[in-house]
């Protein structure tokens, strides 16, 4: 796969592999799936496998994508059996090909099989998240245009999600609603129009969040512009309106495009000039990656 596009200097608030190691909803979310998936314990395995049967699995592609997630492994297996050694092969955000090794695991079978699903789940899906970003990214190469994820993510998935997206080449929206602020259709129908509502978010809210406003024509643009956002969002605009409302705008803010947008015209979008291009469709709809984990008896 190509490079990823460079991505614009957008808001970030992400996270190094060691920080989310570490995070402590990532922590809950590893154990909240290993308590769901074995629950009082592996009974297959241990009706069928000697107790200290040791094993060496390996993580592997059966088909090409971007890595995102492995850090996990060791957080799967420290918690069923903290005397199982992990190797993470690859880094996230690696391109690899069909057959490449993600993980490899040793130790005793029986945590290794518990972990199987668990860790697979997780890593099928970020990988999954990480490789369509790269997609969007690399369709879009060559623009100004950053592609951001949303938040449609998958409740309790969003720190992780988003790490995907970054590594995919992809840039981080709002985290949360506290992150950042965007006035949109609702907030200006029930607030009593776009100036209202941006004056009373410039006099109330807190000091540094980013005001942006969604726009769904040439009016609401230059209220919008009138009243002082720092940035629009355009959203459910064909090609055609995108680019009369980019080159209105003139670059006095930075443009985000959202709704509708596809890999097949992500391209056209990115041509009409915007600084961003948001997508929930990163998150919310990535096609799982398939990786297999294969198991053998330790020599």
């Amino acid at each position: 796969m190509p490079t990823p596009a460079p991505a614009a200097a957008l808001e970030k608030r992400g996270f190094a592999d060691t920080e989310l190691a570490r995070h402590p909803s990532v922590r809950r979310l590893v154990a909240t799936a290993l308590e769901e998936d074995v629950g009082r314990g592996d009974a297959t395995t241990r009706a069928a496998l000697a107790p200290e049967l040791e094993a060496i699995a390996t993580v592997e592609a059966q088909e090409a994508c971007v890595v995102a997630g492995v850090f996990l492994a060791p957080i799967v297996y420290g918690r069923l059996d903290p005397a199982v050694a992990v190797a993470c092969l690859v880094e996230d955000g690696a391109a690899i090909a069909r057959g490449a090794a993600l993980v490899q695991v040793r130790g005793r079978a029986a945590p290794i099989l518990a972990g199987e699903r668990v860790l697979l789940n997780l890593l099928q899906h970020l990988c999954g998240v990480a490789t369509l970003t790269r997609r969007f990214a690399d369709a879009v190469y060559g623009t100004r245009a950053a592609i951001v994820d949303t938040r449609k993510t998958l409740p309790g998935l969003r720190l992780l999600e988003k790490h995907a997206v970054r590594v995919g080449g992809g840039v981080n929206h709002r985290f949360g609603l506290d992150d950042g602020i965007l006035i949109k259709n609702t907030h200006v129908a029930l607030g009593g129009g776009t100036a209202a509502v941006v004056a009373r978010v410039r006099a109330s809210a807190p000091a540094g969040l980013r005001v942006q406003v969604e726009c769904r024509n040439r009016a609401e643009v230059e209220a919008a512009l009138a009243a002082g956002t720092d940035a629009v969002l355009l959203d459910n605009q064909s090609v055609d309106a995108a680019r009369a409302l980019v080159a209105a705008i003139g670059g006095r803010v930075p443009v985000e495009l959202s709704g509708g947008i596809t890999l097949a015209n992500v391209a056209a979008y990115a041509a009409t000039g915007a600084d961003r291009i948001s997508i929930g469709a990163l998150t919310h709809s990535a096609p799982a990656v398939a990786l297999h984990l294969c198991v053998e008896k330790k020599p």
